[in-house]
């Protein structure tokens, strides 16, 4: 049964994709892992990035602990990123618990290790904090940031957006306003928080072009390992899950190879029905988990490419 696209704007055509579509051509990829925490933790961490380093990946960013916790860890694995791998590495930087001086010093330590590629958050306050307030002396939001950041060195800079509204902001006119702000600031890229209804993105789509936003809007992929721990998540950063959806998982709790596949199918539903629609980057939201993801771009015709002599985490040598 083909998939159907209705986008929110009447001006865009109706598309349908046949499952029997050819593969896209043009599809770029991006993956998201978190720094470890254990000695287990960082053993499957670079089994992950050995897994997915084959696809060629645009970029891998590594994510900032909440209050600015996984600092450290932080700057570790990306700096390892930048020297065992060929990957190109992005690294987190928020707002939380620093003064300016300091996120500039941060900074700084990221591009002279040769990172040029900073993914600039305002951040969540730290753990037992409900309400975010900006610290005295320090950046007091994303837009804050990117500024300061090209004061430090022409980074390429990627922040974040909500197709479904920030759930701290006044209204949805409000948050594309500080999406705006952010961009005109500096940054050059902005990828979404995770979403399961195409509909939705392409509606936020629409609302960001006729604002003037036109730098790249790259969607931010989920792919489903865990139902309940994913409706967790929404529910904290104001996403909506799809009544369909937890149709699809119900009864598979303790099921999880059924859990697998019913995973990938939705999320390479979603990102066909995406790439139908004209989008040809995605952002993957990997939890340090490579096995849905690399198939889901399969799916997409995202496969390995292949260098002689070179297998692993010993792509740095073929990039030299």
């Amino acid at each position: 049964m083909p998939t159907v696209i209705r986008p929110a704007d009447p001006r865009r055509r109706r598309i349908i994709v046949p499952v029997s579509s050819p593969l896209p051509k043009d599809v770029r990829v991006s993956f998201e892992f978190f720094p470890p925490k254990t000695a287990a933790m960082e053993q499957s961490l670079w089994g992950a990035v050995e897994r997915l380093a084959v696809l060629h990946p645009a970029y891998v960013s590594v994510t900032y602990g909440a209050g600015g916790s996984t600092r450290e860890r932080t700057h570790a694995t990306v700096v390892r990123l930048r020297t065992e791998t060929a990957l190109e590495p992005a690294a987190h930087l928020t707002c939380i618990g620093a003064v300016r001086e300091e996120i500039d010093a941060i900074a700084g330590r990221y591009w002279e290790a040769g990172i040029r590629h900073i993914v600039a958050l305002r951040g969540d306050p730290p753990e037992g904090t409900e309400v975010y307030r900006p610290m005295p002396g320090g950046y007091a939001y994303a837009s804050d940031l990117v500024a300061g950041l090209k004061q430090v060195a022409d980074f390429e800079i990627s922040v974040a957006a909500y197709p479904e509204v920030h759930p701290e902001a006044a209204s949805a006119e409000a948050d594309l306003d500080n999406l705006k702000r952010k961009i005109d600031a500096g940054a050059t890229r902005a990828i979404t928080q995770f979403f399961f209804d195409v509909d939705v993105f392409f509606r936020f789509l629409d609302r960001c072009r006729a604002a003037g936003i036109t730098v790249p809007i790259v969607p931010g992929i989920l792919p489903v390992t865990n139902f309940a721990r994913v409706r967790q998540f929404a529910g904290q950063c104001g996403a909506s899950i799809p009544d369909w959806m937890g149709d699809l998982f119900a009864g598979l709790d303790d099921d999880p190879e059924t859990r697998k596949l019913v995973a990938a199918s939705v999320a390479a539903e979603q990102c066909r029905a995406l790439h139908a629609g004209g989008v040809d980057q995605f952002h993957f939201y990997t939890l340090n988990r490579a096995d849905l993801t690399f198939a889901i771009c399969h799916i997409l015709g995202v496969r390995p490419q292949t260098v002689a002599g070179v297998t692993g985490l010993g792509l740095k040598a073929a990039a030299d």
